[in-house]
């Protein structure tokens, strides 16, 4: 088993799968979920408990759920809770998000987040290693697929927030708005100020009314190639 370490000094201890690191998408994402007043939660591909730790360690009042398909993850995510003391506020379900009607039945959730796969069948080169390959691309879970299934869980105002390339931001807005996901919030990632966007964040509502929030950009690094102050403050540095 990997071992664990400290996300932050004195964070969450967390150890990522075999092949897949954790990635400053899934803190970013973590970071964009406002969860003040939230009590429930549930991850889509939860990985190894990444977000899931982030938000826990947010505040007591929150209980999370995740869902992750690959059996060494989803075990690596339980050892996780274990180590940091939040089990009896989290649960990890080993299974097809595709398949929530039988994993979940009848049950909402105050907030839907994901980190999914970025890019369609067919597009670029397919890892041989099946955790990079399913990371990657929409082998085992399309974005209709995705957006169904936070549609689903999600309760009537709750939100879903997920993270995406940006040159796919047209076809998830028009695929959250078939599953009754009005994008509220957006806010683009950028190395550096003046570079084009290499990420977006975005905040749907289920059942929300037409209305888009533009936030202004997150940018990672000053033009000297420093870290930025906002990234220092999500990474917890001083």
């Amino acid at each position: 088993m990997n071992p664990f370490t400290p996300l932050w000094p004195d964070g969450p201890l967390f150890a990522p799968a075999p092949n897949a690191a954790l990635s400053t998408d899934s803190v970013l994402l973590a970071d964009f979920v406002r969860i003040r007043g939230a009590v429930s939660g549930i991850d889509l591909g939860c990985a190894s408990g990444a977000i899931l730790l982030m938000l826990l360690s947010r505040g007591n009042h929150v209980r999370m759920t995740g869902i992750e398909l690959l059996p060494d993850a989803a075990e690596l995510a339980v050892h996780a809770l274990e180590r940091n003391g939040y089990s009896d506020r989290a649960e990890i379900l080993c299974g097809d998000l595709r398949e929530y009607r039988t994993l979940l039945p009848g049950r909402k959730f105050d907030f839907v987040v994901s980190n999914p796969p970025y890019y369609p069948p067919g597009t670029g080169a397919v890892s041989p290693n099946r955790i990079r390959a399913d990371a990657r691309s929409e082998l085992s879970c399309t974005l209709e697929d995705l957006c169904l299934a936070a549609s689903a869980l999600c309760r009537t105002g709750g939100s879903f927030y997920l993270v995406h390339k940006p040159e796919r931001l047209s076809e998830i807005f028009v695929t959250l708005n078939r599953n009754a996901l009005e994008p509220k919030r957006l806010r683009t990632v950028c190395s550096r100020s003046g570079k084009p966007p290499s990420l977006i964040l975005i905040e749907a509502r289920k059942g929300g009314k037409p209305g888009l929030k533009i936030e202004p950009a997150l940018i990672l690094q000053t033009d000297s190639g420093e870290e930025s102050e906002e990234y220092r403050r999500i990474y917890h540095r001083k």
